[in-house]
């Protein structure tokens, strides 16, 4: 029988609004728009989440935001169509903070006249 890959443990919902919430402070938020390679930023992230108790490396914090950002543009993406029934995924609400504003508004485009 071939070994089996050692898994991470399971995020509980405490860990990931520790994450979400690094994640979505503007200075954070300003390193990782800064920079493509940005494995130092992920590892600020995850000393903060250590301080906040949970035992977490950068690659763990960067794979799961990584995650959470795909759902959250899943489920935005199946809103946008019309006639489509409501989508919505874990912590939608608290990632769109982050990731995109009102998913229900257009976004205004500004023109030079």
């Amino acid at each position: 029988m071939p070994p089996h890959a050692r898994r991470a443990p399971i995020w509980s919902n405490t860990e990931l609004l520790d994450l979400i919430a690094v994640w979505g402070e503007e200075a954070v938020q300003s390193q990782l728009r800064s920079s493509r390679r940005n494995f130092d930023t992920f590892g600020q992230i995850s000393r903060a989440t250590i301080e906040r108790g949970h035992d977490r490396d950068a690659m763990q914090c960067r794979i799961k935001v990584k995650e959470l950002r795909s759902e959250y543009r899943k489920a935005r993406e199946a809103n946008s169509h019309s006639g489509a029934p409501p989508t919505t995924c874990r912590f939608y609400k608290e990632l769109d903070a982050i990731l995109g504003g009102d998913p229900t508004s257009i976004p205004s485009t500004t023109v030079d006249t």
